[in-house]
């Protein structure tokens, strides 16, 4: 029966070669996206899910909120670890650990005078044997319980053991001399790569203990270790609760003890701060925290990414189920004759059931085929972990998953449709009883509409998204960011005088335009704000948190920034004199810029404020203006800035200039690596995730495009040929070709109008929800729906014209003849 049934499902598909492919192509569009994505998805789903009672370890994480305006960090401030291991309670394990940025890793070898280095080694942080508690690290050499107990050890992972004594075994390694910048660290244990285990956030690779820091007062300031007023982001804290212990309970805890010890400080400057508890499931997905050095999913750009190919998939499976009934009546006789001979309607069920499945898996086969080249020519969307098999067990099941789904969903109605005809009816040539045509037609053009309102939600969000993108790049940002590039000194340097020198060195290349010093960039994701006092006259001190930038008197210049009021600031290597801008001129209650010039604003001393500055916009567009004070102050401005000079076409002069800057940098920092950034290739960076959906969406646009056209295709051709007689007459009549193409189309274009009536006030919410999370936004234009809606006729017209235009101007005896 099985041999039967295939030997017909080939001779169907050799009769109906055009039908069989638009189908085939269909649905492996529809397997090939959902393939791409499951392997995406999969892959972002299996971080961290080796860890031991994972469901209970968290990140303790910041919320804080000023003067309204809120913010959130991973980071805590240095004494809440010591705060919770005295006083909270519930707590099985708690991890303390600090990021570090290592300038450069020294390696003692067979000449202690000439060590190797290594520079800018990352995943390196300070840490103590808690941290191989936490997590299931399988130890090389060494011994965990042991190993960070000391000040001044180091334990690595396999790859940078590996790195710097290539030569040498595990346990020959133990006791070999590092240093880190300017700490010294010995080797005492080598863990294997957590990798190994699984993918993991945690790519940390180099653990030196946290006793360096706890017993070293220089180090414990410079990381602000007992400070309870500031916050960094390398600093984390990790937990694993008690077994019953709720999280709520804990992080009521965390509040009291926050309270306990800054209280006083928030209520005096308006601020609210909270800890709450990350979920260790949540960090590979939460960009509001972020990780160190991984790429950070968005779960709604990946629910996004599951609901394209769930809609190509639906775009397919309404091609296969429009076709198949559509040429129905082509298989009348067969049914009917099957029927008389004693045929089942299950065994006529499982008969087309069949003929699905086999279409299906020929798209599932050459879906494989392109998968190894879409996942090249989706490199920007795809992990760098991720690898494709399809000898992988998990891939296997759910491509049998997919496949018996697909054949189900596209099959199951025709096959239903087909083998419910009475024998006597269809060999009367009466298929469609009691209003069974008219139902049929009303199910193809439910699912055409369907097909083509998705066609149309993708094409007005593409168009939408694409105006947004083009709107951030395009806008004023308040300062100049063309031909503009900088970079940082080493942040080992502590010496200004250094810096002013090659200041002075950089001022005499050639094609330099004007070059400042400043603590960074007027945009960037970035933010260092503090504590700011005002003294109002006869009124209470208020105290608001302000953001700083540092420059000096070259800075406003260069980025054309403008003062408003009063004048730049004298040059100085220390702080003596402010300027603030537009924002900061309102949150002090002030009317008009020059209202300002002349007061004093308390930053560990009183201040005079000299001039004020328009507002600028320091940060990515999703963001407000935030208040701002500029100053200068020579440690902390360790960036160096420079606008080039008008290139020529050839480009020649920037890299002779960009050559100069290279040498004299080297010159005054000999041995460290020259590296820098374009300002306005940075700005373009801030968007790269609207940008990636701006891709996603014009590649799903184009699919869900070319699916919903061979479908309309193929209802076409079935169309024409199926009324070839009658258009044979109307020419015969007098008709002009022109006339039958409109009477063949306007059904189908009517269609086309429903679907976008319907898929415009779905666009217009979907897309307004999401331009919402841009504080600066490109309008709603009506025209973008409207060429959207115009772009999906005249592409439909397009393909109409294929068959309706051969049928109108067919010979009308070629198709009477017959008669």
């Amino acid at each position: 029966m099985l041999k039967n049934y295939l030997v017909i499902a080939l001779r169907n598909f050799r009769v109906n070669k055009i039908f069989t492919l638009i189908n085939v192509i269909g649905l492996s569009i529809g397997i090939s996206a959902s393939l791409v994505i499951f392997l995406v998805v999969h892959y972002d789903l299996s971080f961290d899910r080796f860890e031991k009672d994972g469901d209970r370890i968290y990140r303790v994480v910041s919320n804080y909120s000023n003067e309204g305006n809120p913010g959130k960090t991973r980071g805590v401030q240095g004494p809440v670890a010591a705060a919770v291991k005295k006083e909270l309670s519930g707590i099985e394990e708690m991890v303390s650990f600090r990021y570090y940025n290592a300038e450069a890793v020294a390696v003692a070898g067979p000449d202690p005078l000439k060590p190797q280095v290594f520079k800018k080694q990352s995943g390196i942080i300070f840490a103590d044997d808690q941290y191989f508690k936490l997590l299931p690290y399988k130890w090389l050499a060494g011994s965990p319980r042991s190993a960070l107990e000391k000040q001044s050890s180091v334990v690595l992972n396999e790859t940078r053991a590996k790195l710097y004594f290539p030569r040498l075994s595990y346990p020959d390694i133990i006791g070999r001399k590092m240093l880190y910048d300017s700490i010294p660290a010995t080797v005492t244990g080598i863990v294997q790569d957590l990798e190994r285990q699984g993918h993991t956030d945690f790519n940390f690779k180099e653990f030196i203990s946290l006793a360096t820091v706890l017993n070293n007062s220089g180090l414990r300031k410079r990381f602000e270790w007992d400070d309870w007023g500031g916050t960094s982001s390398d600093q984390q804290l990790y937990i694993r609760l008690d077994k019953g212990t709720r999280a709520s309970s804990v992080e009521s805890d965390l509040r009291r003890l926050s309270d306990k010890y800054t209280g006083a400080d928030k209520r005096k400057s308006h601020y609210t701060w909270d800890y709450l508890l990350q979920p260790l499931s949540d960090i590979h997905f939460n960009s509001n925290y972020g990780g160190f050095n991984i790429q950070i999913v968005s779960r709604p750009a990946m629910y996004g990414l599951i609901l394209v190919a769930i809609f190509l998939l639906m775009l397919g499976c309404f091609n296969f189920i429009n076709l198949s009934t559509a040429q129905a009546s082509r298989r009348a006789k067969e049914i009917g004759i099957r029927k008389t001979l004693g045929s089942s309607r299950q065994q006529l069920v499982l008969q087309f059931l069949s003929e699905t499945l086999l279409t299906t898996l020929l798209a599932a086969v050459l879906s494989v085929i392109a998968a190894p080249f879409l996942l090249k020519a989706f490199a920007d969307f795809v992990p760098e972990g991720l690898q494709f098999s399809v000898s992988q067990p998990y891939i296997l099941a759910f491509l049998t998953m997919l496949v018996l789904s697909v054949s189900i969903a596209a099959g199951f109605y025709p096959a239903l449709v087909l083998s419910s005809w009475k024998p006597l009816q269809v060999l009367k040539n009466q298929a469609y009883p009691g209003g069974g045509k008219t139902r049929s037609k009303w199910i193809r053009q439910t699912l055409t509409v369907s097909q083509f309102i998705i066609a149309q939600l993708f094409i007005m969000g593409t168009v939408l998204v694409t105006k947004q993108i083009h709107f951030l790049l395009d806008k004023d940002l308040g300062f100049k960011k063309e031909a503009i590039l900088s970079f940082g000194t080493p942040s080992s340097d502590t010496s200004y005088a250094k810096r002013l020198f090659l200041m002075q060195e950089i001022r005499k290349i050639p094609g330099i335009a004007l070059a400042s010093l400043g603590s960074d960039v007027p945009a960037s994701n970035s933010r260092w704000t503090q504590a700011i006092q005002y003294h109002p006259d006869g009124k209470q001190e208020v105290t608001h948190i302000i953001e700083l930038k540092f420059g000096d008197t070259n800075y406003l210049k260069l980025f054309h920034i403008p003062l408003l009021a009063g004048r730049n600031i004298l040059p100085s290597d220390t702080v003596k004199e402010m300027i603030i801008n537009e924002s900061y001129v309102h949150l002090l209650g002030l009317q008009h810029p020059q209202d300002a010039i002349g007061k004093s604003i308390n930053w560990d001393h009183y201040t005079p404020i000299v001039g004020v500055m328009k507002d600028f916009h320091a940060h990515p567009l999703n963001m407000d203006i935030k208040p701002m004070l500029y100053s200068f102050s020579g440690k902390d401005c360790k960036t160096v800035i420079v606008a080039l000079a008008p290139r020529n076409s050839d480009s020649v002069g920037w890299k002779a200039t960009i050559a100069g800057i290279d040498k004299a940098y080297k010159e005054v920092y000999p041995g460290e690596d020259f590296s820098y950034d374009f300002l306005d290739q940075n700005i373009a960076n801030f968007y790269k995730s609207e940008e990636d959906i701006s891709h996603l969406l014009k590649w799903a646009t184009g699919l869900t495009v070319l699916i919903s056209c061979l479908g309309l295709l193929g209802l076409v051709i079935y169309t024409t040929n199926h009324r070839v007689k009658e258009i044979g007459i109307r020419k015969v009549l007098g008709a002009s070709a022109s006339r039958i193409v409109a009477i063949l189309s306007k059904d189908f274009i009517k269609l086309v109008a429903i679907a976008f009536v319907i898929a415009t006030p779905i666009a217009w919410w979907a897309l307004h929800e999401w331009l919402d999370q841009f504080a600066f936004r490109t309008t709603m234009s009506w025209w973008a729906f409207a060429l959207s809606g115009l772009g999906m006729i005249a592409v439909s017209l397009l393909t109409l014209s294929i068959q309706t235009i051969r049928a109108a101007r067919a010979n009308p005896v070629e198709s009477l003849k017959t008669e």
